[in-house]
């Protein structure tokens, strides 16, 4: 992501001012042709690849200026050789101080989560509840699993989810993030657990795309097969749900 602020920093720097052309519409006119959306479409792209810096709206006017005065060729107020290089800087200066405060508000939501009936906290930090008791085998880190989940961050925001596609996903338990490798082995086919993974066992500061850094997650996992497994790759396939599904981690 920091380098392509800094390639797109870059390439600012070498774009000439367009030609004018007819009026710009109003910023907030309804997009009527193939071109308008694509350009918005850059501007959700750029906008997706700065999520690092956290902008208030003020720094996000002072960004769109540096923009505007770039494309126009209007002079620019600061040498770019001499500032393009302290973006990484920031963003990484950002991040680490998003993160922090992730954790923080991480450690009560799970916290909370450890005192709710059922509960157990592991020693990684895991925050593990049965929500319902399978009649299969239970996994290996050697095995590949078939799975429905849902994930979402602390406020409730989904992030990924195997129900919302219609199918369920197969995975190898050792090519996941800690968390899951080490929660979904205490599910029994059949069964549906609930996991609150900290940062540290989940993707820590570098967070992923919806996921900001330092983000504790919360998952629900509904163990439908072990794949391969004599007995077990299709022995209890879990009923439709009534709950809301749930995503598992990216690899």
């Amino acid at each position: 992501m920091r380098r392509w602020i800094l390639c797109t920093t870059l390439a600012l720097g070498a774009c000439k001012p367009a030609a004018p052309t007819a009026p710009a519409p109003a910023a907030n006119a309804p997009l009527t042709t193939d071109d308008q959306r694509t350009l918005y479409a850059l501007g959700l792209v750029m906008g997706q690849r700065m999520d690092d810096f956290s902008l208030t709206p003020a720094e996000l006017a002072v960004v769109q200026r540096g923009i505007a005065d770039k494309v126009t060729g209007a002079r620019p107020l600061v040498e770019l050789n001499e500032w393009g290089p302290r973006i990484n800087t920031m963003a990484q200066a950002r991040q680490g101080r998003r993160a922090e405060q992730e954790k923080v508000r991480g450690r009560a939501y799970a916290d909370t989560a450890a005192r709710e009936t059922g509960a157990e906290r592991l020693p990684s930090g895991l925050v593990f509840r049965t929500l319902r008791e399978g009649n299969g085998p239970t996994p290996t880190p050697a095995n590949t699993v078939r799975v429905h989940y849902r994930g979402t961050l602390i406020d409730g925001t989904e992030f990924d989810s195997s129900y919302t596609r219609g199918e369920p996903v197969e995975f190898p338990l050792n090519g996941v993030v800690p968390c899951w490798t080490e929660g979904v082995q205490r599910i029994r086919v059949g069964g549906k657990a609930r996991l609150v993974c900290p940062s540290d066992i989940a993707y820590g500061d570098r967070g992923q795309r919806g996921i900001p850094p330092g983000a504790t997650l919360n998952f629900e996992v509904e163990l439908i097969g072990i794949v391969g497994a004599p007995g077990a790759g299709d022995a209890a396939v879990a009923p439709t749900p009534t709950a809301p599904p749930t995503p598992p981690p990216a690899h």
